[in-house]
């Protein structure tokens, strides 16, 4: 832990916060600490070169950089191996590489919840034009996960279960243990969107027991086309290569190839080594910071805002009541206004920065016919006296209006 903990200490770290701005779209995009920015100009100035293809000394400074941040990812989430981490360009991609590669058939099942970014959602129903089942896991009228219906939708035909682990809608965690657990003792392979839940919780996969994990790096502190897929190696082994290309073999003719082996097989063409650099030290980073500092600075930021605006009877929040089942995410909307109408306003008055609309979860805001909501996400550089702006000028508005 290296402020212990003090958010205006670590707001030094950020240049965008010398701006006037109340920066409250984290669960969309976090912040980037000078000492990241620091990374990837480094890697630009002194050694921009490829790794994995010349045997000159700059590329093999490449090729030791990228080895220590993909060691840095190990760590983040407790995987086992290196071989472990395979770095995508976001967690879509992670997903789509896992839809696409572990052999999905016709009469395959694969189950997800009714709360998913479109990220999760797409991937599978692309392939049902090959015969493979989507069934919905419906949640509690609350937005957390309900297990029971979870256990009477599984069957020997589901192949995977593939679930967000933290919601970027209403913060809410899903209980990815106990659905592991069931999934496994049906047969079934588990892969969680980490998205939301890699930059402010602890995550071990290794006592989850998930098998594969995807998750970003611009939503924790790392420069954006950047992120990571987990899998357990004995699976990756055994999967089809999604993209194909350079990287990806030790040798070709016309008529074949040979395959490399993990993670190079996974990682075609020319990498963002700046990016993969600058992930490695935003993994530093937050581990300087401590995730538990993180995580307790999001819950009392919520349980500040979620205290003195859900006295106010024009606000629907969504998700429960309890801040602490939210993480960082105040997710709501006033009685007769358009949720962009309100963002915008936020915007105006005191440069407070939120998202508005289905935040890519068309599915479930449609389901319920709901327009969408604004959406304040809190991290662990925002401050109390930012919540306390914001709950002022949230009930200015409601008084207006």
């Amino acid at each position: 832990m290296i402020f212990g903990f003090d958010a205006n200490k670590a707001r030094k770290d950020f240049p965008v916060l010398s701006k006037d701005i109340i920066y409250f779209d984290n669960a969309c995009m976090s912040l980037k600490p000078l000492q990241v920015i620091e990374r990837i100009n480094e890697y630009y100035k002194e050694y921009s070169a490829c790794a994995g293809r010349s045997a000159h000394k700059l590329a093999s400074r490449v090729e030791n950089e990228v080895a220590k941040s993909r060691e840095e990812l190990r760590k983040i989430v407790n995987a086992k191996k290196q071989e472990e981490i395979i770095f995508t360009r976001n967690t879509t991609e992670g997903i789509n590489l896992v839809a696409n590669s572990i052999g999905l058939r016709k009469g395959d099942e694969v189950i997800i919840s009714d709360k998913e970014h479109n990220s999760n959602l797409l991937p599978w129903l692309k392939l049902r034009k090959n015969g493979m089942i989507v069934k919905i896991c419906p949640g509690n009228s609350d937005g957390t996960f309900n297990l029971e219906n979870f256990e009477k939708l599984i069957s020997k035909k589901t192949k995977i279960v593939s679930v967000v682990f933290t919601s970027n809608v209403d913060g809410v965690t899903n209980p990815i243990k106990g659905i592991c657990k069931i999934a496994h003792d049906n047969g079934s392979l588990v892969l969680a969107d980490g998205a939301q839940a890699v930059p402010s919780h602890e995550v071990d996969v290794g006592g989850l027991d998930v098998d594969f994990l995807a998750f970003s790096g611009h939503k924790m502190l790392g420069p954006t086309g950047t992120g990571v897929l987990y899998g357990k190696k004995k699976l990756l082994e055994k999967m089809d290569q999604f993209i194909i290309g350079g990287e990806t073999v030790t040798n070709t003719n016309y008529d074949s190839y040979e395959m490399e082996e993990l993670p190079m097989k996974f990682e075609a063409g020319l990498q963002d080594y700046a990016g993969i650099i600058g992930l490695g030290e935003a993994c530093r980073y937050l581990k300087r910071v401590g995730l538990g500092s993180i995580k307790k600075q999001e819950l009392k930021l919520n349980a500040l805002i979620s205290r003195e605006l859900l006295k106010n009877e024009k606000i629907r929040i969504l998700g429960p009541g309890d801040a602490g089942q939210r993480s960082g995410i105040f997710s709501f909307n006033i009685k007769g206004m358009n949720p962009h109408n309100v963002s915008k306003i936020l915007e105006n008055s005191r440069n407070i920065l939120t998202r508005s609309g289905m935040h890519c979860v068309h599915s479930w805001f449609n389901s319920r016919k709901i327009g969408g909501s604004v959406r304040a996400s809190m991290y662990f550089y925002n401050t109390e006296e930012e919540a306390e702006i914001f709950v002022g000028e949230v009930q200015k508005i409601c008084k207006a209006f």
